[in-house]
């Protein structure tokens, strides 16, 4: 059966525009299985490098052969007063304009995905009003209202908090399934009103056409990698956000006390890059610091490095479940993970594609490290392929995107 699924996100990307991609590389997958994908999304959000032009709302834009109805919003700084109205401007036009979705873009699937769960109630009003049964899917990217509560401090008293509240509840009642990226949040959803039976588990993963055919990493980089090679190092390597948030300053401490010939390698921007720099004063002949570079080059950075760190400080959010995108390209790029993440869910110990480090402790880091540069090269060829094959094998869109249309056709 050939379905029309609508999928809102207020904060949706493309390749283009940048993030967020999910939206649009699960929208490819189903228009290649014959399905009609529409996207509403709002013109303005701060996860992408460029927004569209929008002059009014529901303005139409075809990308890939995805619909795009740009709903137009105000521009905000960061978190705070003006992003939130955003999000309630966001939701208000989507419900006046409810019959207009239903008469012009006929659901029979809608999914809503955006970080908060407000889109909820334009989800139920579309199925409601339809004339046709439609399935109504709600997506969790994030865990609202409890992220802001426990991560930025927010009381639960809080007016606002208190309506992202009764959002969750209510999606968690009224949706048919309830698709999340972190799969241990189901029992946390059932105390929510949820019925155990919605509960469904789909990851973010990899573009596999994005690894057959990608752009070099720039030649200044390659050449001092290859060097540092040659003089016989071990490269490990972390690319993204420079946030000490991602254990990168115990990594810096922890590196320092390793006696072998190892380089490590940040490849990034962020707000403490300059802190973290200032750490590796007098080692520098162990780190080196390089300039973001595209996503498209990531998968040739694999060709210049021996193994990946991905971390994240602690927290107790993450008793949920994390889902990285850069622990997927690091599996992807076929080398071992020296992985520094506390969650339940942990796909570096799950399919040995390397070595885990357990809570933030630095000792146990700089056994780890030593660890992995000890290991012979079959042993890491053979972590690097584990890695790979689980990517390829679990975590590409095109699996990802048939687990969430099974989820689409249930009863």
């Amino acid at each position: 059966m050939k379905m029309k699924i609508l999928l809102i996100n207020h904060y949706a990307g493309s390749p283009s525009m940048g993030m967020e991609f999910r939206p649009y590389y699960f929208a490819k997958e189903w228009i290649k299985k014959g399905h009609h994908v529409d996207i509403i999304s709002a013109n303005y959000s701060h996860l992408r490098r460029v927004n569209p032009s929008v002059k009014k709302d529901f303005q139409r834009e075809n990308i890939d052969g995805i619909n795009y109805y740009w709903i137009k919003t105000n521009n905000y700084d960061k978190n705070g007063v003006k992003r939130s109205l955003t999000m309630f401007e966001f939701i208000t036009k989507l419900w006046i304009h409810s019959k207009w979705i239903v008469d012009n873009l006929k659901p029979d699937v809608v999914i809503c995905s955006s970080t908060y769960p407000l889109d909820t109630y334009v989800g139920q009003r579309i199925r409601k009003i339809s004339k046709k049964p439609v399935k109504l899917i709600h997506e969790v990217h994030d865990m609202w209202p409890i992220s802001p509560i426990e991560i930025g401090g927010m009381s639960p008293k809080n007016p606002f908090i208190m309506l992202m509240q009764r959002g969750e509840d209510s999606f968690c009642k009224h949706s048919d399934k309830v698709v999340s990226l972190l799969p241990a949040a189901k029992e946390y959803f059932i105390k929510h009103g949820m019925d155990s039976n919605k509960f469904r588990h789909i990851s973010n993963g990899i573009v596999l056409e994005e690894w057959e055919h990608y752009e070099k990493i720039p030649f200044a980089m390659s050449e001092r990698l290859k060097a540092e090679k040659e003089k016989g190092k071990f490269v490990l390597c972390f690319f993204g956000s420079i946030h000490k948030t991602y254990n990168l300053d115990i990594l810096i401490r922890a590196v320092k006390k390793i006696r072998q010939p190892i380089l490590v390698c940040f490849i990034g921007s962020g707000l403490d890059k300059c802190e973290l720099q200032k750490m590796t004063k007098g080692f520098e002949d162990k780190f080196i610091f390089f300039d973001p570079i595209s996503k498209t080059s990531i998968p040739d950075l694999f060709n210049y490095i021996d193994a990946t760190f991905v971390g994240a400080k602690s927290q107790k959010i993450f008793r949920f479940g994390i889902c990285m995108n850069k622990l997927f390209d690091a599996m992807m790029g076929g080398k071992p993970i020296l992985y520094m993440v506390d969650a339940p869910n942990n796909y570096v110990n799950q399919y040995d594609c390397g070595i885990t480090v357990a809570g933030q402790d630095e000792k146990s880091l700089v056994s780890a490290i030593e660890e992995l540069m000890s290991l012979n090269q079959d042993k890491i060829n053979c972590m690097g392929e584990n890695g790979r094959e689980a990517a390829r094998k679990d975590f590409s869109y095109p699996k990802l995107a048939q687990k969430f249309l099974d989820v689409m056709m249930e009863e």
